[in-house]
């Protein structure tokens, strides 16, 4: 319910408020350049846009915080398919994302997906040395299985994976009464793994309303 409201609120503040808030500011724009030889307006006029646009600027950084702006522009794997291609331009780990067809995802279960990939792939960049990253995504029997699998160095014998990164994608899972495990894979590498539970399509409609005769 609480992804549910952020979305909700990240879509009235980015199609209602910010297209407002960007007709004022070329509003002020026009008005600045009819009083632009009134240098007491003209001022007024400068430091009203400043605060407009600092006004801008806070309400996208409120917005992007909701909720991650490329879940509900590009879609789940359209978004994950970002961050790889982003990471595959800017490092030597090439990053590829298989999902199967997917049914439609509550937003809870697509952002706790996008922050767990995205921080996968962010530690397999930083420690595993790997040159490739595979994203697998499916669902089936209502779960969402994900598997984030590199074929880099490994986890060390004797030691076991920990972290700060890894406490945060276990806890996103396990509030969605979901499961998270990292492993060694069967050629080497390292594979996360996330289960997350999905709801029944009958919990994902619109709640009926009964009208009165």
């Amino acid at each position: 319910a609480r992804e549910e409201e952020r979305r909700r609120l990240r879509r009235d503040l980015h199609d209602g408020l910010g297209p407002a808030l960007a007709g004022h500011l070329l509003r002020l724009d026009v008005l600045a350049a009819k009083v632009r030889g009134d240098d007491a307006a003209a001022s007024y006029v400068d430091e009203m846009r400043a605060e407009l646009r600092g006004t801008v600027d806070e309400i996208r950084r409120v917005v992007e915080g909701l909720r991650p702006p490329a879940l509900d522009d590009l879609g789940l794997v359209g978004a994950l398919e970002q961050v790889g291609n982003r990471i595959s331009r800017s490092s030597r780990m090439q990053v590829e994302v298989d999902a199967a067809k997917l049914p439609t995802l509550p937003a809870a279960v697509e952002v706790a997906t996008f922050r767990i990939v995205t921080e996968a792939v962010t530690n397999a960049v930083k420690h595993s040395a790997a040159p490739h990253c595979t994203v697998t995504m499916s669902a089936e029997d209502g779960r969402l299985r994900i598997a984030v699998s590199d074929d880099g160095c490994g986890i060390p014998k004797g030691s076991a994976a920990q972290g700060h990164g890894l406490h945060t994608m276990r806890e996103r899972a396990e509030e969605l009464r979901g499961r998270l495990s990292v492993t060694a894979g069967p050629g080497g590498g390292t594979v996360v793994e996330a289960t997350l539970p999905l709801p029944h399509r009958h919990d994902l409609a619109a709640p009926r309303v009964e009208v009165a005769r």
